[in-house]
């Protein structure tokens, strides 16, 4: 019995080392078909298989691609709407920025007016009163030479008419009239 078992051992490990071997041979022509198989792949690709496509699904893929087309277009459409838009924006947005800067300036004048209208005034004003000024005390002059010219006048007219107006007061001769005194009324 021993030997029976050592010869049916004896017969699977020969068997065991068989099929390994016819293994390693089925291992290597493997890699050898992959290596092959990918050679002529990445070479030709005309051997990549085309699938048929049944024709309703052509259909609907002509009628998808033209979709995409107008939906494509439109896009580009509303891009360019939209650049436009954009543009328009930033004009818009560039102008209102001026006109801010310009009303700012203005209501900058505008509060800085009454002061400068008060300066301006009182610049003329004060002309005006020197102008003012002038004139009174020329007019004062004027006033004053006027009245000593009549006086002059009146004077000289007196001597001239040859009249001779009476001269009132106590202790004078001729004078009868008193003048009456009120100090005990």
């Amino acid at each position: 019995m021993k030997q029976m078992q050592k010869l049916n051992s004896q017969q699977l490990q020969l068997e065991v080392s068989r099929l390994n071997e016819e293994l390693q041979m089925r291992d290597q022509l493997i890699q050898q078909l992959s290596q092959e198989l990918f050679r002529l792949v990445k070479g030709n690709t005309s051997i990549v298989p085309t699938s048929t496509v049944p024709e309703s699904y052509q259909s609907q893929m002509q009628s998808l691609k033209e979709q995409l087309n107008e939906v494509e277009q439109q896009v580009n459409f509303y891009q360019e709407q939209i650049a436009e838009r954009d543009a328009e924006v930033y004009n818009l947005r560039h102008s209102v920025q001026e006109l801010t800067d310009r009303s700012q300036m203005l209501e900058q004048v505008v509060q800085e007016l009454p002061e400068v209208y008060r300066q301006k005034f009182s610049e003329r004003l004060a002309e005006v009163l020197e102008k003012v000024e002038t004139l009174q005390k020329e007019n004062r002059q004027l006033h004053a030479e006027l009245q000593s010219v009549s006086y002059r006048l009146a004077v000289r007219n007196r001597r001239a008419n040859g009249l001779d107006l009476p001269a009132f007061g106590p202790g004078q001769p001729g004078s009868s009239v008193e003048m009456p005194t009120f100090g005990n009324a």
